[in-house]
């Protein structure tokens, strides 16, 4: 005899009440809107003191004055090029360094041999601020991209492979063990246990490097460039252009602020096991 195998309906799924998506929403755009209160008290602080002169336009300019000059340096053109270089340095930058970062990271935190031979050496760089590395990048690659990239690159795999390193270390022993009395392999112990658990700390260390990024783009671009935003900014000092300096400062924080939250975004969907 046939034994026919009764199987119940699936339940549908609970919906979501149009309150509790409401509260949430609600709570969500409460969130987005505490830096926006934040931006608008300092810019309302910034607009009185322009209005009321109590300090010379040509040191602290008043927001209208910085914005007439982002409005003139993107009809001259200057702007749009600078940007598009500076982000190619920045992106291409942090790309190299974070890559080795998250590499040399993984080995120096499983690999004892080389954590004794490499270690004590990248703990030494990583006071080494990239201002001071510019003249040495300049004797080893020139006054082309080379220098730039190099500046960059070092100061976002210190960040990127110092946190990495760390996660390594503080991945809970009780999974290691849970692992192999499960007979795990090496390899997979070390793709199913060992980088979900160091991955918050990889994240962590490749968003300090975007931050990263951008301060060492605007101190390689000093010296040795005729394009992007930290020749720009140096070129604005020269002609005393407070206006101008304050806008490429701006801009250069909205962009890594920008890239930051993507990273950080990112990291939320893929390390959605640590989100409280």
């Amino acid at each position: 005899m046939a034994v026919t195998e009764l199987r119940q309906p699936a339940r549908p799924r609970p919906r979501r009440s149009p309150a509790r998506i409401a509260a949430r929403t609600l709570a969500a755009s409460a969130e987005m809107g505490k830096p926006m209160l934040s931006f608008l008290f300092v810019l309302a602080i910034w607009a009185a003191v322009g209005a009321l002169k109590l300090v010379p336009e040509a040191i602290f300019p008043a927001p209208w004055s910085v914005w007439s000059a982002t409005v003139e340096m993107w009809q001259t053109g200057a702007l749009p090029k600078d940007l598009a270089v500076s982000c190619s340095r920045a992106a291409i930058g942090f790309a190299i360094g974070a890559s080795l970062g998250v590499v040399l990271g993984l080995l120096t935190g499983r690999v004892a041999l080389v954590r004794t031979l490499l270690g004590p050496f990248l703990s030494l760089l990583r006071p080494i601020p990239a201002i001071a590395l510019v003249p040495v990048a300049i004797v080893w690659f020139g006054i082309g991209e080379g220098s730039k990239y190099f500046v960059i690159s070092y100061t976002v795999f210190l960040a990127v492979w110092f946190n990495t390193h760390h996660g390594m270390e503080y991945v809970p022993d009780i999974y290691l063990r849970a692992s192999r009395s499960l007979g795990a392999s090496r390899r997979r112990e070390f793709l199913t246990v060992v980088i979900p658990a160091a991955a918050p700390y990889i994240f962590a260390g490749l968003r300090l490097g975007v931050a990263l990024a951008f301060l060492s783009l605007v101190a390689a671009e000093l010296s040795g460039a005729s394009s992007g935003l930290g020749y720009r900014l140096q070129e604005a000092r020269q002609y005393i252009r407070t206006d101008r300096m304050f806008s490429l400062l701006i801009i250069l924080g909205a962009l890594g602020a920008t890239v930051d939250l993507i990273v950080h975004l990112i990291g939320r969907r893929i390390v959605h096991w640590q989100q409280g």
